[in-house]
């Protein structure tokens, strides 16, 4: 069976980049391994490289759960932050058929500048496609909302409002982001389970979506994934006023401020929900 290596990015969800896929696909016989880079915004703020590795895995999980509704076979790695090294890692470990490349236009990849497709065909010595897509003149072909929570990650609101959203009709993406509560291991590990158990209640409602730990303060959580991911709007999960810290630091009204989409907030009492804590966040 043939196998094409697809190294992408920011890129990895463009509709040029996903017809050509589709086309490979429709010759039959046929198997994906995607590759993408860790690679860190040019500008903005901050981002440590934990997260950009876990906004790297966060686009495997997406890519391949979507190949995977339409049919094609696909499996997904996260590779070096240099996109030569990570694709000739890939190609080293399990030598391809083909790879496809997708960029941004010339006038924004870092990637072209370093003659990324050149490189590689030399090295390889395989056909290399070059795919360009453009996000600043196309949309994606689905809509991404951007989920944010932590106690409430699992209430019934919570994921009732996200299914509605979903149910639009507009094929629909979702990506969680869960602050830990603080920077101990312990803290990590709990804001792991609370993933899982969200990711697996929006799997069994029928929902694409995938996920990842961010910072331990909920606003530089939020701006973080803006900085990494092209998202259509955001929804920030919360406790009751009353027992909310995430709504006594006016977190709403700072996301709404600094984002350019539309934020939504969805209250979760949690009495609906038997395995949830009842802590505050």
């Amino acid at each position: 069976m043939k196998e094409i290596l697809v190294v992408a990015n920011r890129t990895l969800g463009g509709e040029k980049l996903l017809q050509a896929v589709r086309a490979r696909a429709a010759e039959g016989d046929v198997t994906f391994r995607l590759v993408v880079p860790q690679t860190k915004p040019t500008a903005g703020l901050v981002v440590h490289d934990n997260v950009v590795r876990e906004a790297a895995q966060v686009r495997v999980d997406l890519a391949t759960s979507l190949l995977a509704t339409e049919g094609i076979t696909a499996t997904g790695e996260v590779g070096d932050h240099d996109p030569f090294l990570a694709t000739m890692d890939a190609i080293a470990q399990q030598r391809p058929d083909e790879v496809i490349v997708s960029t941004h236009p010339a006038t924004q990849s870092g990637w072209l500048r370093r003659d990324l497709i050149e490189r590689v065909q030399r090295a390889s010595g395989l056909p290399v496609e070059h795919i360009i897509v453009d996000l600043t003149q196309e949309s994606l072909p689905f809509a991404v909302t951007l989920v944010v929570a932590h106690k409430t990650s699992s209430g019934e609101e919570l994921i009732d409002r996200l299914a509605a959203k979903a149910a639009g009709g507009e094929r629909h993406m979702f990506i969680a982001v869960i602050p830990q509560q603080d920077r101990s291991g312990s803290a990590h590990r709990e804001a792991r389970i609370r993933l899982g158990t969200m990711l697996e209640r929006l799997d069994a409602a029928g929902l694409l979506s995938a996920g990842m730990i961010g910072d331990p303060d909920p606003y530089t959580a939020t701006i973080n994934a803006l900085e990494l991911f092209k998202v259509d709007d955001i929804v920030i999960s919360t406790l009751p006023k009353e027992r909310s810290g995430w709504l006594r630091s006016n977190l709403i009204e700072r996301v709404g401020n600094a984002a350019t989409v539309p934020v939504e907030h969805v209250v979760v009492t949690l009495e609906s929900n038997a395995t949830a804590t009842t802590v505050a966040n």
